[in-house]
């Protein structure tokens, strides 16, 4: 008999939930087969199994166990029965042949429903999901009164049934809070509770940077292999105002105040199992290129579920955007222990005054919430006024904040 045991998810962490166990007990596993989720409070990791053999399950979904305890037991004796490899290969077989079914209005069944009529929607619909009217049909769980009305109104031309009052539901879904929503909720109430946040605002005329990414999407996205963002330019800008005003990269740690001589820079995404925050080690050293390439890795492996703990750790100042879900204007709260997050929202066209004439511009309200124990309010003003500047005039990302001109003029 083989113990697997919860590992640990990384250091501090001391105890995980088993959210979903991926086999059955008395179910015959493989040797580094997934069978179960970890969720600790800062990201999902699979549970492997270590042998070949049959798998007794000892600790069941949904409840908290420590680090180091035994989750289950792989009887290693046992070999896979005559009937599970005929239903693998049966399974795999059925498998196969639901890749190659492809639905139209040929393979509906000869039956009293192939006169019924299908949109297009519902036609691509079906057919994306390999069923048929006879499914549809067969799937609908009863008739009720207002199927009825619908037929009748149907055959008499009226539309009585429509003012019909709906039955509406009244049932109401239970879940349990899982780790990595709860150790948030606990770490945001803190935020509030101990730090004296405050969130200053500015907007963003984002024409040089969306014409920018116009002009060389292509040749980008042909060389680097990823498509040229605007999460790559405001994590550049935000390296460069952090040199200048180095209190927004700080952190209090007791009786003192920590300033990082380097930005790792945490981007928030968005994933099945919530949002987390993983960081791009020492931003300040790479180009335009490499932020899209790394933050587009570690985006994919957070929405896949399998970053790691190392990923997470970490961190001296938070970028997030509210704008991909429409986003006009909010106040990020901190990312504890950073004293600074800056959020990015939705970009609209709006008129604004250019040298005396209103005219249309793209424009981006910009937040900078931040810790007022670290950071005076001039510090943090002067440093969302450098990260505009960077963004409305990109060029000086690589000219050291000056212009083209004054660099030809040796101003």
């Amino acid at each position: 008999m083989i113990e697997i045991k919860i590992p640990s998810p990384g250091e501090s962490i001391t105890e995980v939930e088993i959210s979903n166990w991926l086999v059955e007990n008395g179910d015959y596993v493989e040797k580094d087969q997934e069978i179960a989720e970890i969720e600790s409070d800062k990201a999902t990791l699979p549970l492997m199994a270590s042998e070949n053999g049959k798998i007794e399950i000892l600790a069941p979904a949904g409840e908290t166990i420590k680090v180091g305890s035994i989750a289950c037991k792989i009887d290693t004796s046992v070999k896979p029965s005559v009937s599970e490899v005929i239903k693998e290969t049966e399974s795999k077989e059925q498998e196969s042949k639901s890749k190659l079914i492809e639905l139209d209005k040929s393979t509906v069944k000869n039956t009293e429903y192939n006169k019924v009529k299908i949109s297009p929607v519902a036609q691509k619909l079906m057919q994306e999901n390999s069923i048929n009217v006879d499914d549809v049909i067969s799937g609908l769980k009863r008739i009720g009164k207002n199927e009825v009305e619908r037929v009748i109104s149907q055959k008499t031309g009226t539309v009585g049934f429509q003012t019909q009052k709906l039955e509406g539901s009244r049932d109401v879904e239970r879940k349990k809070i899982s780790q990595l929503r709860k150790k948030l909720s606990e770490r945001l109430v803190s935020v509030k509770n101990e730090t004296a946040m405050l969130t200053t605002f500015n907007e963003v005329d984002m024409t040089e940077v969306i014409a920018l990414r116009k002009k060389f999407q292509k040749q980008f996205t042909e060389k680097h292999g990823t498509k040229l963002g605007f999460m790559s330019f405001f994590t550049k800008a935000v390296t460069i105002a952090l040199k200048s005003f180095p209190t927004v990269n700080s952190q209090i740690d007791g009786d003192e105040v920590i300033f990082p001589d380097y930005s790792d820079i945490g981007i928030a995404v968005q994933t099945p199992k919530g949002l987390m925050v993983p960081v791009v080690r020492n931003a300040e050293t790479m180009n335009l290129a490499e932020l899209e390439i790394e933050i587009k890795r570690l985006a994919d492996k957070g929405r896949a579920g399998i970053i790691s703990i190392d990923d997470l750790s970490g961190g001296t100042f938070t970028i997030t955007n509210g704008g991909v879900f429409g986003s006009m204007l909010s106040t990020p709260i901190l990312n504890p222990p950073q004293s600074g997050i800056l959020g990015m929202h939705n970009i609209q066209e709006r008129p604004i005054a250019v040298n005396g004439k209103v005219e249309i511009r793209p424009m981006m309200y910009i937040a900078l919430s931040y810790d007022h124990r670290t950071i005076d309010g001039k510090d943090s003003v002067g440093f969302l006024v450098k990260v505009k500047e960077l963004l409305e005039s990109p060029y000086k990302m690589l000219l050291s904040e000056k212009s083209a001109d004054e660099v030809l003029l040796n101003l």
